[in-house]
């Protein structure tokens, strides 16, 4: 039988709603660092640093201090920049991250200014009118110069637009649309911030039981992955293991679900470190923790960043399970408890 601290679901839930509503598209992610930042500061048993990069770095002493371990998430998201501003007043977008152009289409949006304003706007196809271009519309491909974004503002003309304040390199969030409803948790941006807040619960969970980690423990919130290289830098040096936490892709051919936490054994970057994957099963296993083991095959995470950088460690990836990924994402308070007590087994293995 398991002994793991008790989680406290509702505070898990409420942090996740703050940080999916908290922009933070990958290059400006620094409201959702703060946000965590914050939380982190509450429990005193942390030590809170920041990172050259910008990344949070939070340092728990643990029961031993030799071997110490690494956590990491990412709070940075998909998004955009502003691109081009276009002859009618509307803006061409160049990507963050890697998405669908499709995925997009029809979506609220936020483009923030250099001034510190922040527009609304919507995502549509440059022909968006049925009654206007009649098949036209569905025959359009998707892409950078096929959709625009539409300023809620009086804007016709590139100069228009230019005195809104809005540049080339303004960036522009899209809407979480966050949702609770039935146990699913329906919004954007749970890859990542559905393990930022199984880390902060997990942190709260310990914190609230008087209990520490086995061994020195570093968390580090990373803001760069969505482009390839937020945990290269910012794990301490004498760090021997980390454990990334990152969601589970779930789809056609996959084992994951959205009930479970999943165990991923090999992505694009090829096979995790099999002893410490092992272990996590095990761990699994003796604290009745509902778990799938998967390959996720278009699939990259802050664990390989750290590896392409050098990083001599053993890395293992477990995450909840998240349907329709770098889309209109979902996921269940099961699967999210079910990640936050593997992050408590872990942190608490001698």
């Amino acid at each position: 039988m398991s002994n793991l601290p008790e989680i406290n679901t509702p505070f898990l839930l409420e942090f996740l709603t703050k940080i999916l509503n908290t922009p933070s598209p990958t290059g400006l992610a620094e409201p959702a660092i703060a946000l965590t930042e914050g939380t982190f500061k509450a429990f005193k048993e942390l030590k809170i640093a920041r990172t050259r990069k910008g990344a949070l770095l939070a340092t728990w002493t643990g029961e031993r201090d030799d071997g110490p371990r690494a956590v990491t998430a990412h709070a940075d998201t998909l998004g955009g920049m502003v691109k081009e501003l276009k002859s009618n007043g509307r803006l061409k977008l160049s990507q963050i991250g890697g998405y669908p152009w499709n995925t997009i289409e029809g979506e609220g949006c936020s483009v923030f200014t250099r001034s510190g304003r922040s527009l609304r706007g919507s995502i549509l196809l440059t022909k968006a009118s049925s009654h206007v271009h009649g098949a036209e519309v569905n025959e359009m491909k998707r892409s950078a110069d096929t959709l625009e974004v539409r300023l809620d503002a009086r804007t016709s003309s590139e100069k228009e637009t230019l005195d809104l304040g809005v540049e080339v390199g303004d960036f522009v969030a899209f809407d979480p649309r966050v949702e609770v409803n039935a146990g699913f948790v329906r919004s954007r941006h749970l890859d990542d911030k559905a393990c930022v807040a199984c880390l902060v619960a997990a942190v709260k969970a310990l914190s609230d039981a008087k209990k520490k980690p086995a061994r020195t423990t570093y968390f580090l919130i990373s803001n760069y992955e969505e482009v390839g290289h937020g945990a290269a830098a910012g794990i301490p040096a004498d760090v021997e293991e980390l454990l990334v936490v990152d969601m589970a892709a779930v789809g056609e051919g996959q084992t994951s679900d959205e009930f479970h936490s999943s165990l991923c054994v090999k992505d694009s970057g090829g096979p995790y470190h099999h002893g410490l994957s092992e272990r996590l099963r095990v761990l699994a296993e003796k604290n009745e923790i509902p778990y799938k083991v998967d390959i996720y095959p278009h699939y990259g995470s802050d664990g390989e960043a750290f590896w392409a950088a050098g990083g001599d460690v053993a890395v293992a990836l477990i995450g909840p399970g998240v349907d329709a990924s770098h889309n209109y994402e979902r996921t269940h308070t099961e699967a999210l408890v079910a990640t936050t007590r593997w992050v408590l087994a872990y942190l608490l293995e001698i």
